[in-house]
């Protein structure tokens, strides 16, 4: 595996610490509080992702020759695993992007178990909206 970027390093250092579910479920939530928040505007439907139970809004911009994601969502939960994905991705072009292992990337957080089929496929989506953003910037 490559190396990770610093953000999602911290992550799964923090994760791996933890013995059970209740304390990774209080983490996550804590995570949830470290996304960038998007404004009204950003909240647009040009922003939405589909594909998601939840609603999911996507903002990508080039930082320093660097694409940068920003996002937010309606569910707490689900912006915990947003910034959670965010950190992970950090710094990746599109090829990093492409290769990037979503179900391996919670499955080392220990939270593989907690992704229901729906939450699973609406961070799919998000991922492969990321995807393609990246390759039209």
């Amino acid at each position: 595996m490559s190396e990770l970027p610093p953000l999602a390093q911290q992550a799964l250092d923090a994760f791996a610490r933890l013995p059970g579910w209740e304390q990774r479920a209080r983490l996550l939530l804590q995570w949830a509080e470290r996304l960038e928040p998007l404004d009204a505007a950003e909240r647009s439907e040009a922003n939405r992702v589909h594909g998601c139970e939840s609603l999911v809004w996507l903002v990508a911009e080039r930082r320093d020759q660097a694409l940068h994601f920003r996002a937010a969502s309606d569910a707490r939960l689900l912006r915990g695993l947003l910034a959670l994905l965010l950190a992970r991705i950090e710094g990746l072009d599109g090829a990093g992007l492409a290769a990037l292992d979503l179900a391996d990337w919670f499955a080392q957080l220990g939270l593989q178990r907690q992704l229901s089929p729906s939450r699973s496929n609406g961070l799919n989506a998000v991922l492969e909206r990321m995807r393609e953003l990246a390759a039209t910037r």
